[in-house]
């Protein structure tokens, strides 16, 4: 088999690089060829993919998070060609809903050489797929409060983003409309969930499955600014359920409206609200263990 081996040099606290060789090594001695693509940055490597792919490929396989799965959803959804994922990113929230080793390279490449492909559903939003959960509300705006911060990096600067935003935020007006019926909230967040994660393990959308053909709609309702610093770690559980503020849908295709709010899927930038995000019933042929 010819794979393309997609590689983020800054994943993997910037060992993407050893983790691929690693990879391909592995890969090479179980009778595979790997065509190294690496670019200077996502557009490039992007129109490497894009011509390998037209040379032909049987697959794609991406050293990464789920960041740098969603810069070649578009290029592997809705195609014959199967997908592989080695973990080496900061959240790896698909990697986990499918059950592939987020902390054993060869473990996730023998994976690939075992050959089993499940199909998974995405979710679809215009042209952009993604994998994981496409957050709005305040989750969305830390995010944008975070990647304008220059210092400090890592983990650190996201949780000073969410204690500068938590100080000014308010809840905020959403319109949703789900499957055809329009809703109106004041809420703290609306997540809109294809697996139950995101941000390395904050299971928002808990009790969503990557294989059932729906959406899960998960809308945090108004509650104190104290509050909602103790759900945050509930999240991390899925715990968060059962709380009176927690609502959820199950959806084919949800709308989402809010006036200066921004979406993010998969950790990236989406643009600003209203968006629609569509299920794609398995459109994800990838190598992933067999579903017990």
């Amino acid at each position: 088999m010819h794979y393309a081996l997609v590689v983020n040099p800054a994943s993997g606290n910037r060992r993407g690089v050893a983790i691929a060789a690693q990879a391909a090594d592995r890969l090479g001695s179980a009778g595979h060829v790997t065509t190294r693509i690496q670019g200077e940055n996502a557009a490039g490597a992007r129109d490497q993919l894009k011509h390998a792919i037209d040379t032909g490929l049987d697959g794609v396989i991406v050293v990464g998070g789920d960041g740098a799965l969603h810069d070649v959803l578009d290029h592997v959804a809705d195609t014959d060609l199967a997908f592989g994922l080695i973990p080496a990113g900061s959240g790896n929230d698909t990697a986990r809903s499918l059950g592939i080793p987020v902390n054993d390279t060869d473990a996730a490449v023998d994976l690939i050489v075992a050959g089993h492909v499940r199909r998974v559903d995405l979710a679809r939003t215009g042209e952009a797929y993604v994998a994981t959960v496409i957050a709005s509300g305040f989750d969305s705006k830390v995010n944008e409060r975070a990647n304008a911060m220059t210092w400090p990096r890592g983990n650190m600067r996201y949780n000073i983003a969410i204690l500068t935003e938590l100080r000014s935020f308010q809840p905020l007006e959403f319109t949703l409309t789900l499957d055809g019926e329009r809703i109106q909230r004041e809420a703290m967040l609306v997540a809109v969930g294809n697996g139950p994660s995101f941000g390395g393990g904050l299971r928002i959308c808990e009790g969503a499955s990557i294989d059932d053909g729906l959406l899960d709609v998960v809308i945090i309702n108004p509650v104190s600014k104290a509050k909602l610093l103790r759900v945050f770690p509930m999240l991390y559980k899925g715990t968060h359920t059962t709380l009176p503020e927690f609502e959820r849908h199950l959806v084919r295709e949800v709308t989402l409206a809010s006036a200066g709010i921004v979406a993010y899927g998969d950790g990236e930038r989406l643009g600003p609200l209203p968006i629609t995000a569509t299920v794609q019933p398995g459109a994800l042929r990838v190598f992933a263990p067999p579903v017990a």
